[in-house]
């Protein structure tokens, strides 16, 4: 019986650990590379590459 109670006891932390190793890569990385810096573009076609996206 104290097996059983380790192991879900254990499983449960470990589920709490994952769980919270995935919110903080959710806050980490970003969702969308538009919010990121851009530059001007330099010439006609980088302007026409952009404006396409």
């Amino acid at each position: 019986m104290q097996d059983f109670k380790l192991k879900i006891v254990l499983s449960i932390l470990s589920a709490i650990v994952f769980s919270f190793i995935f919110i903080l890569l959710a806050f980490v990385l970003p969702l969308d590379k538009d919010t990121a810096f851009s530059s001007k573009p330099k010439n006609k076609l980088e302007a026409v590459s952009q404006s396409l996206k």
